[in-house]
């Protein structure tokens, strides 16, 4: 397994904490479990290998990092969704772009456009095609605004 598929489970975790309001801990037990993942490799190939220590460490420090600062990584998908509301973005969206704004700031072994493209790769794969362009023109915003977010301590 590579980087760019613990990335996408880790988007899997975000969007299931949205779906079922448990916290990341619950989601994160609740997915990686050994008998829970084999039955979702009969629904996504990306199930189909377990993620290694490493992998596990960066999908848990991503979904609790994007947990602990979900309202200001909102505040800021909403900022540069110009024309949008939150709630009319759909979940899995929201759960890519705030994964993707995670890292820009706070993973940094993850280059900003490695983190961007990545982010419009797995909208794609999930959503129809526009909506990547889309997530690129928010995450360029971002970017060129310096990756502002409020009530984040650096």
């Amino acid at each position: 397994m590579v980087r760019s598929d613990a990335r996408e489970l880790a988007v899997h975790v975000i969007y299931g904490m949205e779906c079922t309001g448990e916290s990341a801990e619950q989601v994160l037990a609740t997915r990686l479990a050994q008998d829970y993942y084999a039955n979702l490799a009969q629904e996504n190939e990306i199930y189909r290998e377990r993620p290694n220590r490493k992998q596990l460490e960066y999908i848990k420090t991503c979904v609790a990092g994007v947990a602990e600062h979900r309202d200001a990584l909102r505040d800021a998908i909403s900022r540069y969704a110009v024309g949008w509301k939150i709630h009319r973005i759909s979940k899995y969206t929201t759960a890519v772009l705030e994964l993707a704004m995670y890292e820009m700031l706070f993973v940094e072994d993850v280059p900003d456009n490695v983190a961007a493209s990545e982010a419009v790769n797995l909208v794609k794969k999930y959503e129809d095609a526009e909506v990547g362009s889309f997530v690129n023109g928010i995450l360029g915003a971002f970017l060129r605004d310096g990756k502002p977010l409020q009530e984040i301590p650096q």
